[in-house]
């Protein structure tokens, strides 16, 4: 679906967060005005010609305040009064539909205020707080295209977005030139390359979900199928994993290569990897390396992440990218010896666009040669 066009002649803008500078700009202004360019001025900017038909619909706030919250702009930057009720939300939930109806394109902003994410910001629930998960199926079931941008500090659990919504851009708190830099991505200024540096979960109860973690008793995967999930009302997979990330062109991984079969202790294997721009534009791609060590003094995590390399490439182009596995890559600290080890084992390496790399090879590895 994306990028959109600059041709649109009526687009809705939607959502309490499209037009406020404290959640983009990710600095709560008590003392100081912020001087972010909303999301909502961006796409007014990328279409000087178009009708754009905004509303912020219900506002979001925290349930419980802190010190800080309670003297911080209320809603959209502006200090009007301390909460809404439930009729004027209800008016403005209704004056959000409305808007999204005169619309071809609908865009979204949603997620967090400021006060939300950061200290004193912790969450039980990483939903869309408030009305913005009712007000997003509600504009879903109008049937027309629809565009979610998120603006937040932590990681949402969107798992019906990301199942319902065609296309949905992370825009975190991205700063003063935030605005311009989201409708650069939606309008196809620029190609995203961006890649998550965090793992995302289907809900709180995954947590805590990190991706360097080691297996459990019953492992996530198993090749008889038994034992497949540690719930059995979620699967255990992440909504979206550590290194995932889209743009507007595709990649292929191939003819992964290790210079060697097996090593000694303390000697360094080159692994090659090519590349590939399989779609019709430039774009950047992040090629991920990341290891396994099946055995030793310790129990090693399921993956972890050794090397990486952002690259662009044109339309059908091919790059051959090389990294190093060696004593920095494979030294770890053993709580078992309580020393800085590398073990004699077998190692799995993935290469790919993300955690969820399925390009595989192993490498083993062996003692010191005895010297005579």
């Amino acid at each position: 679906m994306l990028p959109l066009s600059k041709e649109l002649k009526k687009v809705a803008v939607i959502g309490p967060l499209a037009d406020s500078r404290d959640a983009t700009e990710g600095i709560i202004g008590l003392f100081n005005q912020p001087g972010a360019v909303t999301v909502l001025e961006g796409i007014k900017n990328k279409l000087p010609e178009a009708e754009i038909f905004y509303e912020p619909g219900p506002w979001i706030k925290r349930d419980i305040p802190n010190a800080v919250s309670d003297i911080m702009p209320d809603f959209c930057g502006n200090k009007v009064k301390s909460q809404q009720t439930l009729e004027e939300a209800q008016v403005d939930f209704e004056k959000a539909v409305e808007a999204a109806k005169k619309a071809d394109t609908i865009i979204m902003v949603l997620g967090e205020g400021v006060d939300m994410s950061g200290e004193a910001g912790c969450r039980s629930f990483l939903g869309l707080s408030g009305c913005q998960q009712e007000l997003l199926e509600t504009v879903e079931a109008l049937g027309k295209r629809i565009v979610l941008v998120l603006l937040n500090g932590h990681p949402l659990c969107i798992e019906w977005a990301a199942e319902h919504i065609p296309a949905i851009l992370e825009a975190w708190q991205p700063g003063w030139e935030g605005g311009n830099a989201v409708a650069d991505i939606l309008f196809g200024d620029v190609n995203p390359g961006g890649k998550m540096p965090i793992t995302v979960p289907r809900n709180a109860g995954q947590l805590p979900m990190y991706y360097a973690r080691n297996n459990t008793h019953r492992p996530e995967s198993a090749n008889d199928g038994l034992f497949t999930s540690r719930y059995w009302d979620s699967q255990s997979s992440p909504l979206f994993a550590f290194g995932y990330g889209l743009s507007y062109t595709t990649f292929s991984f191939d003819n992964l290569k290790l210079d060697k079969e097996t090593m000694k202790l303390g000697e360094t294997l080159t692994v090659s990897v090519d590349v590939t721009n399989t779609g019709e534009v430039a774009g950047d791609e992040v090629a991920q390396l990341y290891l396994h060590q099946r055995y030793g003094s310790d129990s090693r995590p399921m993956r972890e992440l050794k090397g990486f390399r952002r690259i662009t490439l044109q339309a059908g182009e091919k790059m051959t990218l090389t990294f190093s596995v060696g004593p920095k890559e494979l030294t770890y600290w053993s709580t078992s010896k309580r020393a800085y080890v590398q073990d004699e084992t077998v190692v799995d390496l993935w290469v790919g666009a993300s955690l969820e790399a399925e390009l595989h090879a192993e490498v083993e590895i062996t003692t010191f040669e005895e010297k005579m």
